[in-house]
């Protein structure tokens, strides 16, 4: 007869699920986002995620999948996995408001960096601004994109950049019927990407 010791294995389980809640509640700090807004995001509810981040409600992958999407990590980082050595990064795109936004960062808090992609449509959508806290830098790849920033209407082609406070209504579509792909960087905080340039050489006077 065999005889399986699980003792250890259960104990262990126990550890990670009790570490997951104040993971969940410093991943939200570093976000600057509140219950509220992010049951709004997920879905779940204020009072779930309150239980969830003090540990008196046992996370399930029901709640913990919308909260990694949330959050910008992966389930493995929720609950504290062992690294498996691949050292690849594997992304997950999320499709919001008809766009195709795949994470370039992985790291909770500051600066997020994504790549959009809004596909094209013989029937273009209507503008539909919304403002929310932060900062946002794009940058065109490919296709052609129409940003509705305030009272300007903007058409920007690839290699063209902007940048703006998220506090503006603002809005993004295709400005024709191809698909358009971007980079945006965004900082729920407000933060703006610094970015540095080479100064140019002196050149010396013709003697």
């Amino acid at each position: 007869m065999l005889f399986w010791q699980t003792d250890g294995m259960d104990d262990d389980l126990d550890q990670a699920l009790d570490a997951v809640g104040p993971r969940l509640r410093d991943l939200r700090r570093q976000r600057g986002t509140t219950l509220a807004d992010l049951s709004t995001e997920t879905g779940v509810s204020v009072s779930t995620l309150s239980r969830l981040e003090s540990g008196t409600r046992r996370p399930t992958l029901e709640l913990l999948l919308p909260l990694a999407r949330a959050h910008g990590v992966t389930l493995d980082e929720l609950v504290g996995a062992p690294p498996t050595g691949d050292p690849r990064v594997h992304l997950r795109p999320v499709t919001r408001h008809g766009m195709t936004m795949l994470p370039l960062t992985r790291r909770a808090g500051g600066i997020q960096a994504y790549k959009l992609i809004i596909p094209g449509s013989d029937r273009p959508r209507e503008p539909d601004p919304k403002t929310h806290e932060g900062y946002e830098w794009l940058y065109v790849l490919d296709g052609r994109l129409r940003v509705v920033l305030g009272e300007h209407d903007l058409v920007m082609s690839p290699g063209e950049a902007a940048e703006f406070d998220t506090r503006i209504p603002h809005w993004f579509g295709a400005a024709d019927g191809r698909p358009v792909e971007f980079l945006s960087l965004f900082g729920r905080q407000g933060e703006r990407a610094h970015l540095r340039a080479r100064p140019r050489e002196r050149q010396s006077p013709p003697s």
